[in-house]
Formats: structure tokens, C-alpha cells, sequence
């Protein structure tokens, strides 16, 4: 497959991602069978728009979702800041908050905003990435509580990737 001049090849196929989201949704509908109040989910534009969507439709808890929007991409290469380009703007004391992300390479992105989202009083924060490179990760004490897939220090695209 060719985009932008450059060539990318097949990494994983849509059956693996959508069996994975089976079971990983699956152990969120247990964790969170029990609350008070549904959970919220909290995606990452623009890369989880398809993750987000997918999960949705597998929850069988009630649950809410809302967006923001981070940058910390130029191009091909994560650099060392981060923009909010849409906010948050739902309240987010004592709920279970289940962040969406498409991917994490270096942490910097969680790293700079997870702080920002405890700031909020949250019950609880669980993190939710579909992909994880563990060889570009800079940030070892970031707590990943749901992790799709494992991948190479790759550049990917698809399945909404940004």
C-alpha cells in the first residue's frame, strides 16, 4: 500500500484487532458491571475514532464517551510538546474515566496529560491503547491498564491511526 510516496505493508489483520477488542471489552464490561454511575470514556482524537467506536458498540454496561483532541506528532516523528487542540469539557470527579488511545510509542503524550486528567478527581483512571511499542517507550512507570497489541518501533497507519 502506497500513501504520501510512501510504502507500508500489512501488519495485522482486521480479524486479529476486532478478536482482541472481543476480549479486552469483555474484561472491561466485568470490571465496571458493578458502578454506580456509567462509565466515561475519554478518546483521543483523532487516532481512536475507529478503537472508540468499536469499543462502544461491545460495551454492554451503559457508558458515555467524550472527546479531546492532543497533538504531539509533526509529521512522521513524535516531538516534545503537546498541543490540546479540542478540551475537555466534561466534568470528570468521582467517575471511572477509561482513556482511549490508538497507540503509545514514547509515553510523552500520557506522560504530559495524565496529570492534567487526575487533576480532574476521577474515581477511578483506567488507560485503554491498542497498540503499545515497548522498544520507544520512554516512559517504563506509565500504567497501561488494557493493551491491544504489542508492536514493532514502526511507523503504522490504518484502522484510523492518525
Amino acid at each position: 500500500m502506497k500513501i504520501h510516496n510512501k510504502n507500508f505493508v500489512p501488519y495485522l489483520r482486521s480479524e486479529q484487532i476486532q478478536s482482541r477488542l472481543d476480549e479486552l471489552c469483555a474484561r472491561l464490561d466485568a470490571q465496571f458491571a458493578d458502578s454506580e454511575r456509567a462509565p466515561l470514556f475519554l478518546a483521543v482524537l483523532n487516532g481512536s475514532f475507529m478503537l472508540a467506536a468499536d469499543v462502544m458498540r461491545r460495551m454492554r454496561v451503559p457508558a458515555e464517551i467524550c472527546f479531546i483532541k492532543l497533538k504531539s506528532y509533526v509529521g512522521m516523528q513524535s516531538s516534545q510538546t503537546l498541543t490540546t487542540a479540542i478540551g475537555l469539557t466534561t466534568d470528570l470527579r468521582g467517575r471511572d474515566v477509561i482513556l482511549l488511545e490508538d497507540i503509545v510509542d514514547t509515553g510523552n503524550t500520557l506522560a504530559r496529560f495524565l496529570p492534567t486528567l487526575h487533576a480532574n478527581e476521577p474515581k477511578t483512571l483506567t488507560v485503554f491503547t491498542l497498540l503499545l511499542k515497548p522498544d520507544a517507550l520512554q516512559h517504563p512507570d506509565l500504567q497501561l491498564d488494557y493493551v491491544g497489541f504489542e508492536v514493532e518501533d514502526k511507523f503504522l497507519v490504518g484502522y484510523g491511526l492518525d
